[in-house]
């Protein structure tokens, strides 16, 4: 059985989607959410789907390997960043090196970077005029949206189009085709 963990820092829409998708799965099962926000709505899907849940703070995350020997203990396989906002410790990279993967909400390497996540990138998006935008799936390294692109998937910008309606395609891509993606990867053994 390969073991998820899922990381997340909001809403968690695409992490109950990712729970769901695995949930009647019999070789990989999401095991833990961790959460670096006491209050994210995140915490109370993962309570309905009963899925644990770990929160931490920056100090414990960046400074002590506190998260990092609870991936441990619980024999993680993959990290999944799935709106989590901080940049991953070193130490958790180097346990799992090509193990960390994250979703982008646009094509990279265009649009990425520290400070560019959410409703941030759909605006710019908009703002420069792209006629498409999109998903991409890449692996995590030591700087922001910069690991290798494990795979992209696109959308239309039209006319009219404005960071609300691009957000709700860009939602609609990640949540057809993350959780597949993840399989595929845990499928191929990583």
């Amino acid at each position: 059985m390969k073991k998820i963990a899922i990381f997340a820092s909001g809403s968690g829409s695409n992490a109950e989607n990712i729970i769901n998708y695995f949930k009647n799965d019999t070789e990989n099962v999401v095991k833990i959410v961790f959460c670096n926000k006491p209050d994210a709505y995140v915490l109370e899907r993962a309570k309905r789907l009963s899925v644990p849940t770990f929160v931490f703070g920056r100090e414990e995350f960046s400074h002590s390997d506190l998260v990092l020997n609870e991936l441990k203990r619980l024999d993680i396989d993959l990290i999944v960043l799935a709106g989590f906002l901080w940049k991953v410790p070193d130490a958790i990279i180097d346990v799992y090196p090509d193990r960390v993967i994250n979703i982008h909400p646009a094509l990279l390497p265009s649009y990425g970077g520290k400070g560019m996540y959410g409703m941030k990138v759909h605006e710019a998006v908009i703002a420069a005029g792209e006629k498409e935008s999109g998903i991409t799936i890449h692996h995590v390294n030591n700087h922001y949206d910069e690991g290798a692109i494990i795979f992209q998937a696109k959308c239309e910008i039209v006319p009219g189009d404005t960071p609300e309606t691009l957000a709700t395609k860009v939602h609609a891509l990640e949540y057809e085709y993350f959780p597949r993606v993840i399989k595929e990867l845990l499928e191929k053994g990583l």
